[in-house]
C-alpha cells in the first residue's frame, strides 16, 4: 500500500515523501520583485517536505501584478533567489519554480503596463495593489504577433531558475490566470487559431511546454490546472472536452508531473459543484499526478490508496506548520496560521511558526 511516506520520483528529482508543499502567495519580495534574505530562512524551514513548488512567480512585468511577489526575468532576481535555493538544499530539500503570467488578473498600477488576456474583457473583484483594493481594468487580447515573444519569456524564466538553483519549474495554467484564460471558453472568444476547439485553447499552453521543455528538460518541467469550476471569473461549459485532450497532450510531452488545484462543494478558498475531473485525467496521463485542495492527512491518504494521485500538495498548512510531513506522520496537532500576516511584508507570520520540539 503506498503512504504519503513513501518516496517517489518526480522527472529528475528524487522526493522522500508525498507531502508536497503547494505555492504560497506570501509577499515577501521587493517592489521591484526581488527575492529578500527572510524567504531564505522560510523555504529552508519547509524543507522536509518531499517537494516545495515555489510561490508563484513572474515571467515578465507584464505578468507579474501581485505587490511584492517575485520575478525571474532580471540577473538580480537571478542573484537574490541564489541564497534561497542553496538554502533549501543545504537542509536536504528541493525546490522548484512556479512560472507565472497573471493575464487578466494584473493591474497596470503595479506592473505599469495595460493587462491582456486571451480575448477583452475585465476580471471580477477587486485587485490587490501597493494602493490598496481597487477594480480591474479591461484587459486587451493578446495580438498572434505577441506570442513569440511571451514564449521567449517563459523561455527565460525557465533559464533563469536553473541558473538560480531551482530543482525544475511549474507551469502556472490555473486558477484564472493567462494560460487558463486561454484554456477556457468562458473567457476565450477567439476565432483565431487560439480560440474555438478545444485543439486550439490548449495550443498555447502546448507551445509554452514545449519552449520549457527544449530549455530545461521534460523531466525538470511541470504544469498546474485547475479543471473544474469557476475560478477568478474563469470557467467553461464543458471541462471535460478540453482539460482532458490538454492532459494527454502533457502526458504525450513527458513532463514530469501535473498538479491539479480542484476545490469540492464545501471548498474553504473557492467551492464548486462541478465533479472533479482526476479520476478521467488519470486515465490519460502517464506522469506524477499531485492533487490539492482542502485535503486531510486522511483524504490525502485515502486518494493514494486508490491510485487517482501519487503524491498529495498541502499550501495552508505549510504556513503555521513548517515540520508538517512529521506533523503528519506523528499524528502531531496541527497550528493555525493568522490570516493578517499571510500578505504582510515582514518577518511575523512568516519565519516565527515553531517546529515540533
Amino acid at each position: 500500500m503506498t503512504t504519503l511516506f513513501d518516496p517517489i520520483r518526480i522527472g529528475a528529482i528524487d522526493a522522500p515523501n508525498r507531502i508536497v508543499m503547494s505555492p504560497l502567495t506570501r509577499a515577501r519580495a521587493t517592489r521591484t520583485h526581488v527575492p529578500t534574505p527572510v524567504m531564505a530562512e522560510y523555504y529552508a524551514q519547509r524543507a522536509s517536505a518531499g517537494l516545495i513548488i515555489s510561490e508563484a512567480t513572474g515571467i515578465s512585468r507584464q505578468g507579474l501584478g501581485w505587490p511584492f511577489a517575485p520575478g525571474l526575468w532580471s540577473d538580480e532576481q537571478v542573484e537574490a533567489w541564489k541564497p534561497v535555493t542553496k538554502a533549501v538544499h543545504d537542509k536536504g530539500g528541493r525546490i522548484i519554480a512556479q512560472l507565472w503570467h497573471m493575464g487578466f488578473l494584473v493591474h497596470p498600477s503595479v506592473t505599469g503596463q495595460d493587462p491582456v488576456s486571451s480575448s477583452p474583457g475585465a476580471a471580477p473583484g477587486m485587485a490587490h495593489t501597493y494602493e490598496g483594493k481597487q477594480p480591474y481594468p479591461p484587459a486587451r487580447a493578446l495580438r498572434i504577433e505577441e506570442i513569440p515573444s511571451l514564449l521567449e519569456d517563459y523561455e527565460r524564466a525557465a533559464r533563469n531558475a536553473r541558473a538560480a538553483g531551482f530543482d525544475g519549474v511549474q507551469i502556472h495554467a490555473a486558477n484564472g490566470y493567462l494560460l487558463d484564460e486561454f484554456l477556457r471558453n468562458g473567457v476565450n472568444h477567439r476565432d483565431d487559431t487560439y480560440g474555438g476547439a478545444p485543439e486550439n485553447r490548449i495550443r498555447l499552453l502546448r507551445e509554452v511546454t514545449e519552449r520549457v521543455i527544449a530549455t530545461i528538460g521534460a523531466d525538470r518541467t511541470s504544469v498546474r490546472l485547475s479543471p473544474n469550476g469557476n475560478s477568478q471569473g474563469v470557467d467553461d461549459s464543458d471541462p471535460a472536452a478540453v482539460f482532458l485532450p490538454a492532459a494527454k497532450m502533457l502526458s504525450d510531452l513527458g513532463i514530469a508531473s501535473l498538479g491539479l488545484r480542484e476545490p469540492g462543494p464545501d471548498g474553504t478558498f473557492g467551492s464548486t459543484d462541478v465533479p472533479k475531473l482526476s479520476p478521467r485525467i488519470r486515465e490519460v496521463f502517464d506522469g506524477v499526478l499531485i492533487l490539492n485542495s482542502d485535503y486531510s492527512p486522511e483524504t490525502a491518504q485515502k486518494a493514494l490508496e486508490s491510485g487517482v494521485a501519487d503524491a498529495i500538495s498541502f499550501g495552508r498548512p505549510f504556513i503555521a506548520n513548517p515540520d508538517l510531513p512529521r506533523r503528519i506522520k506523528d499524528g502531531l496537532p496541527l497550528a493555525e496560521a493568522d490570516m493578517k500576516t499571510w500578505y504582510s511584508q515582514g518577518p511575523e507570520g512568516y519565519i516565527d511558526y515553531p517546529a515540533v520540539e
